[in-house]
């Protein structure tokens, strides 16, 4: 069966709310969760995860949010930390490799930190246990594909498009998916602009999708009430793990 990574956004609009749709999200489906660390500056996402990156930290999110949240979700969905490099370097790898330990989370995906220069904190992760979660694009050479997809663990997470997330852009991804098979057995997930109509297409070939935009366009909805947000992204969320696994 396909699986199913979603993304939400830590803290918006509080943790309770964080930990309650964590937990909906598992029982509509989901295998894996995104945890996003909320970031002024999230140069990969598009508008929509932006803002609530942004109405997050004007909410007053600290890193302990994340923290008590992955202590109370991690031991019932597999969890995985989403942030920029900035928060990490500042607040020390280390000590979130120890954090991540200590809460059962197990993956870390850092989008704007390069493969070249991510492999000393691989490394690190490795022999705690942990997994960096390694990004190949349509755009990747051969060479490049070959590099990344030998040594790639848990996941890899396979862009649809250069650009950012939620676009709603497509490129054809067969040959790219053809040429990390070459290399590797390590599962392929699909992100970028996964949502209801586009999730049974992208999944074609792939071992399962990310989805974000999707899920936060809903958290963004201020006409909603809180239950009412956790009901429709459970809901969305069934259907695209159905839809992905249709035949």
């Amino acid at each position: 069966m396909k699986k199913l990574v979603a993304y939400i956004t830590t803290g918006f609009p509080d943790r309770n709310f964080t930990v309650d749709l964590a937990l909906a999200l598992k029982e509509a489906g989901a295998d894996a969760l995104e945890l996003g660390i909320p970031f002024s500056d999230p140069v990969a996402d598009g508008p929509v995860i932006e803002r609530a990156n942004l109405q997050s930290l004007k909410g007053g999110f600290v890193m302990n949010d994340l923290f008590e949240v992955s202590a109370r979700i991690a031991s019932e969905i597999d969890t995985l930390w989403m942030g920029y490099f900035n928060p990490f370097y500042h607040m020390g790898l280390q000590s979130f490799v120890q954090r991540a330990r200590d809460y059962g989370v197990s993956a870390f995906i850092i989008p704007d930190l390069p493969y070249e220069e991510a492999l000393p904190y691989k490394k690190r992760m490795k022999e705690s246990g942990l997994t960096l979660i390694d990004f190949i694009a349509p755009t990747d050479t051969q060479e490049r594909i070959e590099m990344i997809s030998s040594s790639a663990e848990k996941f890899i997470y396979l862009v649809a498009y250069a650009g950012i997330t939620g676009s709603g852009r497509s490129e054809r991804l067969e040959h790219t998916v053809e040429s990390i098979r070459r290399y590797s057995d390590t599962p392929v997930y699909v992100g970028f602009g996964v949502n209801r109509e586009s999730a049974a297409q992208k999944a074609k070939g792939v071992d399962g999708v990310i989805v974000g935009s999707a899920f936060v366009k809903i958290l963004l909805d201020d006409t909603l009430r809180a239950g009412e947000k956790i009901e429709r992204i459970a809901t969305l969320a069934a259907e695209i793990k159905e839809r992905i696994n249709e035949r």
